[in-house]
Protein backbone atom coordinates (compact mmCIF):
# COMPACT_ATOMS: atom_id res chain seq x y z
CA UNK A 1 0.00 0.00 0.00
CA UNK A 2 1.11 3.74 -1.21
CA UNK A 3 0.91 6.34 1.43
CA UNK A 4 1.87 9.99 0.60
CA UNK A 5 3.92 12.27 3.00
CA UNK A 6 2.74 15.53 2.78
CA UNK A 7 -1.14 17.37 2.23
CA UNK A 8 -2.62 16.09 -1.04
CA UNK A 9 -4.74 19.30 -1.35
CA UNK A 10 -3.26 21.76 -3.60
CA UNK A 11 -3.73 25.41 -4.41
CA UNK A 12 -6.49 25.87 -6.79
CA UNK A 13 -5.26 28.14 -9.79
CA UNK A 14 -5.58 31.72 -9.50
CA UNK A 15 -6.31 32.22 -6.03
CA UNK A 16 -4.49 33.38 -3.37
CA UNK A 17 -2.43 30.96 -1.23
CA UNK A 18 -2.88 31.48 2.45
CA UNK A 19 -2.78 29.88 5.72
CA UNK A 20 -0.26 28.25 7.54
CA UNK A 21 -0.75 24.87 5.70
CA UNK A 22 1.22 27.03 2.80
CA UNK A 23 2.86 29.59 4.15
CA UNK A 24 4.55 28.67 8.02
CA UNK A 25 5.03 31.88 9.23
CA UNK A 26 1.42 32.88 8.80
CA UNK A 27 -0.65 34.52 11.49
CA UNK A 28 -4.27 35.60 10.87
CA UNK A 29 -4.75 38.95 11.33
CA UNK A 30 -1.51 40.35 12.07
CA UNK A 31 0.43 39.36 8.11
CA UNK A 32 -0.99 40.11 5.38
CA UNK A 33 -1.29 36.94 2.36
CA UNK A 34 2.05 36.36 0.15
CA UNK A 35 2.80 38.21 -2.36
CA UNK A 36 2.59 36.29 -5.74
CA UNK A 37 6.19 36.70 -7.30
CA UNK A 38 6.58 38.62 -10.60
CA UNK A 39 7.82 36.95 -13.65
CA UNK A 40 11.27 37.10 -14.36
CA UNK A 41 11.77 39.20 -17.44
CA UNK A 42 13.15 36.74 -19.67
CA UNK A 43 16.80 37.13 -20.76
CA UNK A 44 17.67 38.08 -24.70
CA UNK A 45 18.34 35.58 -27.16
CA UNK A 46 22.23 34.38 -27.27
CA UNK A 47 22.00 35.04 -31.04
CA UNK A 48 21.30 39.02 -30.93
CA UNK A 49 25.07 40.23 -30.23
CA UNK A 50 25.90 43.02 -27.73
CA UNK A 51 27.90 45.76 -27.89
CA UNK A 52 30.45 46.09 -24.71
CA UNK A 53 30.36 48.62 -23.05
CA UNK A 54 32.95 51.18 -22.67
CA UNK A 55 34.88 51.59 -19.36
CA UNK A 56 35.30 54.86 -17.53
CA UNK A 57 37.80 56.58 -16.85
CA UNK A 58 38.42 57.77 -13.22
CA UNK A 59 38.87 61.28 -13.44
CA UNK A 60 42.21 62.87 -11.77
CA UNK A 61 41.66 63.25 -7.68
CA UNK A 62 42.22 67.35 -8.22
CA UNK A 63 39.69 67.60 -10.68
CA UNK A 64 37.03 65.52 -8.89
CA UNK A 65 37.56 67.77 -5.88
CA UNK A 66 37.25 70.90 -7.66
CA UNK A 67 33.89 69.41 -8.92
CA UNK A 68 31.84 68.84 -6.00
CA UNK A 69 29.73 71.60 -4.92
CA UNK A 70 29.31 72.33 -0.83
CA UNK A 71 26.99 70.26 0.60
CA UNK A 72 23.38 72.61 1.22
CA UNK A 73 21.34 72.21 4.41
CA UNK A 74 18.00 69.95 3.74
CA UNK A 75 15.22 72.64 3.80
CA UNK A 76 12.25 71.83 5.37
CA UNK A 77 8.76 70.96 3.00
CA UNK A 78 6.49 73.50 2.68
CA UNK A 79 3.85 72.48 4.39
CA UNK A 80 6.36 72.69 7.59
CA UNK A 81 7.26 76.24 6.97
CA UNK A 82 3.75 77.24 6.56
CA UNK A 83 2.86 75.38 10.05
CA UNK A 84 2.98 77.72 12.92
CA UNK A 85 5.89 77.02 15.71
CA UNK A 86 4.41 79.10 18.38
CA UNK A 87 1.40 76.66 18.27
CA UNK A 88 0.02 74.20 21.11
CA UNK A 89 2.25 71.05 22.39
CA UNK A 90 1.59 68.42 24.32
CA UNK A 91 4.53 66.24 25.78
CA UNK A 92 3.87 63.31 28.40
CA UNK A 93 7.04 61.33 29.64
CA UNK A 94 8.36 59.04 32.30
CA UNK A 95 11.60 57.26 32.96
CA UNK A 96 11.30 55.18 29.59
CA UNK A 97 8.86 56.51 27.48
CA UNK A 98 7.81 60.12 26.02
CA UNK A 99 4.97 61.32 23.64
CA UNK A 100 5.27 64.67 21.91
CA UNK A 101 2.51 66.19 19.47
CA UNK A 102 3.21 69.65 17.84
CA UNK A 103 3.30 71.29 14.34
CA UNK A 104 5.62 69.23 12.97
CA UNK A 105 3.57 65.70 13.74
CA UNK A 106 3.77 63.26 16.92
CA UNK A 107 6.76 61.73 17.82
CA UNK A 108 6.91 58.10 20.07
CA UNK A 109 9.83 56.87 21.72
CA UNK A 110 10.24 53.90 24.53
CA UNK A 111 14.23 53.48 25.54
CA UNK A 112 16.36 53.61 22.39
CA UNK A 113 13.71 52.86 19.73
CA UNK A 114 11.97 56.13 18.03
CA UNK A 115 9.28 56.72 15.62
CA UNK A 116 7.97 59.84 14.04
CA UNK A 117 4.80 60.87 12.23
CA UNK A 118 3.99 64.23 10.29
CA UNK A 119 0.10 64.49 10.56
CA UNK A 120 -0.83 63.67 6.90
CA UNK A 121 0.32 60.55 8.33
CA UNK A 122 -1.98 59.78 11.09
CA UNK A 123 -5.21 58.41 10.53
CA UNK A 124 -6.27 58.87 14.43
CA UNK A 125 -5.06 59.09 18.27
CA UNK A 126 -6.67 57.44 21.11
CA UNK A 127 -6.26 57.47 24.51
CA UNK A 128 -7.14 55.29 27.35
CA UNK A 129 -7.20 55.75 30.64
CA UNK A 130 -6.83 52.74 32.76
CA UNK A 131 -9.63 51.98 35.68
CA UNK A 132 -6.93 51.85 37.94
CA UNK A 133 -3.08 52.47 37.94
CA UNK A 134 -1.40 54.81 36.71
CA UNK A 135 -0.03 53.99 33.12
CA UNK A 136 -2.06 56.17 30.14
CA UNK A 137 -1.93 54.66 27.21
CA UNK A 138 -1.63 56.93 23.94
CA UNK A 139 -2.19 54.78 20.36
CA UNK A 140 -1.23 56.41 16.97
CA UNK A 141 -3.11 54.92 13.89
CA UNK A 142 -2.05 54.99 10.81
CA UNK A 143 -4.12 54.58 7.32
CA UNK A 144 -2.28 51.32 6.75
CA UNK A 145 -4.43 49.65 9.25
CA UNK A 146 -1.35 49.72 11.73
CA UNK A 147 -1.36 51.00 15.50
CA UNK A 148 1.32 52.33 17.07
CA UNK A 149 0.69 52.45 21.47
CA UNK A 150 2.89 53.82 24.35
CA UNK A 151 2.29 53.82 27.66
CA UNK A 152 3.14 56.40 29.87
CA UNK A 153 3.19 56.20 33.56
CA UNK A 154 1.83 59.30 35.24
CA UNK A 155 2.70 60.75 38.97
CA UNK A 156 -0.90 61.05 39.75
CA UNK A 157 -4.21 59.65 38.05
CA UNK A 158 -5.25 63.71 37.86
CA UNK A 159 -2.72 64.07 35.29
CA UNK A 160 -4.91 61.87 32.99
CA UNK A 161 -7.44 64.60 32.52
CA UNK A 162 -4.96 67.00 32.10
CA UNK A 163 -3.44 65.49 29.62
CA UNK A 164 -5.85 64.46 27.66
CA UNK A 165 -6.92 68.17 27.54
CA UNK A 166 -3.52 69.02 26.35
CA UNK A 167 -3.77 66.63 23.62
CA UNK A 168 -7.27 67.58 22.55
CA UNK A 169 -6.01 71.26 22.00
CA UNK A 170 -3.22 69.77 19.58
CA UNK A 171 -5.32 67.71 17.82
CA UNK A 172 -7.55 70.38 16.98
CA UNK A 173 -5.09 72.60 16.04
CA UNK A 174 -3.29 70.64 13.73
CA UNK A 175 -4.68 67.40 12.95
CA UNK A 176 -7.46 67.48 9.77
CA UNK A 177 -9.49 64.59 9.67
CA UNK A 178 -9.78 63.48 5.83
Amino acid sequence: MEQRIGSSSKPVEGEPVTGAGFDPAFIPGITGPAAKSQPEPEPESESEPTAPEPAEEPEPKAKAETAEAPAEPEEEPEEEKAAPEDGPVFEASDRRAKFVADHRGVRLSLDEEKCEFRWNEIAAVETESPRFGKRFTITVHTPDRRWYPIEIEATARARFKEWEDELDAVLDAYFEEA
